[in-house]
This record gives C-alpha cells, sequence and structure tokens, in this order.
C-alpha cells in the first residue's frame, strides 16, 4: 500500500503523540494519565506511544510517517522533541514541511519552548497546541565522529561543544541510570566549572579560518539553552544562518562573575566572547576527545560539520520571535 493510500486511511486531523515517560525526572510516567486525559477532553484525535529508550522515538516516529501521520507531539524534554524532528529528516518519501510538531515540555531546559513562549503548564500547553499557530523554522545539521565512524544528527536548537558538552554528558548519563533533574543538572554545572580545560581548535565560520583557546561554544538556531542561558541572544529561527557564539579561555573569577550575564545575553559584551554568523561551520581538534551536544543529546566529538536547511519544519508556537 503506497503512503498516500495509509494517509487517507487516518483522519486529517489525527495526532501522533510521543511521550518520554523519563522525561522530568520520570515526571511524565507519573503525570501521562492526566496529560491523556486533557488532550482527550479538548477534543484532539489522537494515537499515543511510551518510548523505552533513548532514540527509540526517532524509530517510531519513522514508522508513523510511514503509516500516514503528519501531526505529531512530543511529550518529554528538548531530547524527545529532537528526536521526532530526527524521524521526520531521516526518512525521504515525504517533504519535511508537510508535517507540523507541536509539544508538551516536560524535561530539565525546555530551552526551544522557552524561544517560543511555550507554556510548561499541561493544560497551557495543549491549548497552544489546540490554537494552532505555526512558525516554520530553520533546522541544523550536524556531522561528527561516534565511535570512530561518521553520523548525521539534525538539531532544531543549540549545538554545544566544550564545557557545554561536558555538563549534557554528566546530565544525560545520570538520567540513564534513573537519576537527575534540574538540581543535578546545576550541580553538574557547577563541578564542571572546576573540572573542564579548555581545548585548542581550529573553526572555519563560511570560508575564513580561525584558531581558539575555547571555554565553550555554542552553534545553533534559537537563543537559549543549559536551562534559560541566553547563549545566542541575537539568533532569529528562520533567518537562514547558524549563530555563533565562542568563549575563549578565561578565568574561574571572571566566570562566575559572569553568569547571571548568561541569562540575559549580555555576556556576549565581554572581550573573551567572539559572536558570528554563518552558514556553515566546521570544527578540528588538535587532541581526540572534543565532545559536542546538540539540544542537550550528548552526540559525539571532533570533526565536526554544521550546516542549515532554511525555513524546513513546521512548528507550533505560542509567541513568534
Amino acid at each position: 500500500m503506497t503512503l498516500e493510500n495509509l494517509q487517507n486511511n487516518l483522519p486529517d486531523e489525527m495526532w501522533y503523540v510521543v511521550v518520554n515517560p523519563n522525561a522530568g525526572n520520570r515526571k511524565i510516567a507519573r503525570d501521562w494519565e492526566k496529560i491523556q486525559k486533557m488532550l482527550e477532553q479538548a477534543g484532539f484525535d489522537f494515537e499515543y506511544v511510551l518510548t523505552e529508550r533513548m532514540l527509540q522515538a526517532i524509530a517510531l516516529t519513522t514508522q508513523a510517517v510511514q503509516r500516514g501521520f503528519r501531526r505529531f507531539i512530543a511529550v518529554g524534554g528538548d531530547g524527545t522533541f529532537n528526536e521526532v524532528v530526527n524521524g521526520i529528516f531521516t526518512q525521504t518519501e515525504v517533504p519535511a514541511l508537510d508535517f507540523t510538531v507541536g509539544i508538551i515540555p516536560v524535561g530539565t531546559g525546555n530551552d526551544w519552548g522557552r524561544m517560543f513562549g511555550i507554556p510548561a503548564d499541561y493544560q497551557q500547553a495543549i491549548d497552544v497546541i489546540k490554537q494552532g499557530k505555526t512558525f516554520v523554522q530553520d533546522v541544523g545539521v550536524v556531522t561528527y565522529r561516534d565511535n570512530g565512524s561518521g553520523s548525521t544528527r539534525y538539531f532544531v536548537n543549540i549545538a554545544g561543544m566544550g564545557f557545554d558538552a561536558m555538563v549534557a554528558q554528566k546530565t544525560n548519563q545520570q538520567k540513564a541510570e534513573g537519576k537527575g533533574g534540574t538540581f543535578s543538572y546545576f550541580l553538574n554545572l557547577f563541578t564542571s566549572l572546576f573540572e573542564y580545560k579548555p581545548r585548542i581548535i581550529e573553526v572555519t565560520i563560511d570560508s575564513t579560518r580561525y584558531s581558539f583557546n575555547i571555554f565553550s561554544m555554542s552553534v545553533g538556531i534559537c537563543r537559549f539553552n543549559g536551562g534559560g542561558m541566553k547563549q545566542l541572544p541575537r539568533a532569529i529561527p528562520d533567518d537562514g544562518l547558524l549563530d555563533i557564539t565562542v568563549i575563549k579561555k578565561i578565568g574561574l573569577g571572571t566566570l562566575l562573575a559572569q553568569l547571571r550575564n548568561l541569562y540575559t545575553g549580555t555576556f556576549i559584551k565581554h572581550p573573551k566572547v567572539a559572536i558570528f554568523t554563518a552558514r556553515k561551520v566546521t570544527v578540528q581538534s588538535r587532541k581526540k576527545g572534543f565532545m559536542m551536544e546538540a539540544d542537550g543529546e550528548s552526540l559525539g566529538e571532533a570533526p565536526l560539520e554544521i550546516t542549515l536547511l532554511p525555513r524546513a519544519l513546521r512548528t507550533i508556537i505560542h509567541t513568534a520571535p
């Protein structure tokens, strides 16, 4: 049976809901029945699935596409949303702009939702999806090394390197062990300040090459990561450009003094910070083990190449940036 015929067997307004029961320190496992009733009371026609492991949402989304689904809701954090998006973009039979994706955010960071004013309250988030206001945003594509092999991942928010990747790796390891949560994230943030050692990397931003001894580097589409830090304060998510923030090697005292400014975006005025825009970024590290994360998910290491698919994903939002 063709994809067209499969789609014809589904109501036009039917949604596929991907639920991560581990999100929010297993908050969704406790609250899913309540959220399900809220969706039903709001008049949603939907099928849902509970994920059991990392990356499973990618395969489940791809299978749902093959069955004819074109509307998706991620119930979870930024990582769950990222996996649903990757399920859409790793299949090639249906154009990406045929899909609409929303989120009921429950996670450690919820930074993509922060960009678009998605409420943390379940009912309010459902109301946003019901209203159906959409925004077509850019999508990032990163290639990297994972256990010696080349891999590709799509992302909708920010890819972080250096210090950011260390914090994400610690946090994701704790999540895999059934731990984690907001307190653990901020504890990891604090302890990593004393553990992370700056790295010398070679960065090509479009056609210009730089050498940086960096503390952290962020490349992305939206403005927030790390639970509300405004790492890319000038980012416009549909301008066809990647925003880049490089924080060079910096003293611990200076860094601690700048923590508040990370949440306002004013840290970019510091002389140890450089900002750029580009359509392509490549990163080479002189030493192995220069790690990265994307949308809070730990991926792999350099060499890295980050590019952009302009205006490629239709998302449901509350407020436009």
